[in-house]
């Protein structure tokens, strides 16, 4: 059996516009000048906690536990808006199907997001039977600690050489290296493939339609190598 591991937020859902919305509330909401777009979608995978002591680095932690609240209400109501868009990237669908059908291999889940946002999306999907394993913030210290992978990996009874974890940021690379997993970086997703590389990725899946094939070529190579 072997265990594939899913980021969420820019690796399965394009969820950026939300993210950035909300991170813009939770810093005018103080009179503080919102990062940038690109600022906000790198710290994307990490908890809230961690994501704040990055982009409000130079405020106390008071005031940044202040601005995670405002953040969560914030895209509560944003997520409340019909209107919002946060769609599955092209050729996740079909590869989370395909993967379900299959009896060598169970899916999980390891994401900086609520548990309560994981149920949504899975609601929306109809993705509760796919995923055997499914670890948030909620439970774990942020990526890149390996807590996340080690929990997966011991509800689903795979070994770490028989993992691997997907993901679109350096949090999720330098997360599987800590947990000895494989580790494939996407390159739709809100970190560049170069990043990814300089992280440790052990390979970038370029394209989305090609995710099933290249996580099998992925352990046949190390299959091979053993």
């Amino acid at each position: 059996m072997k265990l594939v591991v899913l980021d969420c937020d820019g690796t399965l859902v394009d969820s950026q516009n939300g993210i950035c919305e909300a991170m813009t509330h939770a810093f005018t909401g103080f009179g503080l000048v919102a990062p940038t777009r690109e600022a906000t979608l790198a710290i994307v995978g990490l908890s809230l906690p961690e994501a704040f002591a990055v982009l409000a680095s130079e405020h106390d932690e008071a005031l940044r536990a202040q601005m995670v609240q405002r953040y969560k209400s914030a895209f509560l109501e944003i997520r409340r808006d019909p209107e919002l868009h946060e769609p599955l990237f092209d050729g996740v669908a079909a590869a989370v199907e395909a993967f379900g059908a299959r009896d060598d291999i169970v899916l999980g889940i390891a994401t900086g997001k609520s548990r309560k946002g994981i149920d949504r999306l899975f609601e929306r999907e109809r993705w509760a039977h796919r995923f055997l394993t499914v670890q948030t913030s909620d439970d774990h210290p942020s990526k890149p600690h390996p807590a996340m992978l080690h929990a997966a990996m011991a509800e689903a009874g795979v070994t770490a050489d028989r993992t691997v974890m997907i993901g679109d940021t350096t949090f999720d690379m330098e997360m599987a290296r800590a947990a000895g997993t494989g580790a494939l970086g996407v390159g739709w997703g809100y970190h560049s493939i170069d990043e990814l590389n300089g992280a440790g990725a052990h390979g970038v899946i370029e394209a989305c339609h090609s995710l099933t094939t290249d996580i099998d070529a992925f352990f046949a190579g190390r299959e091979k190598a053993a």
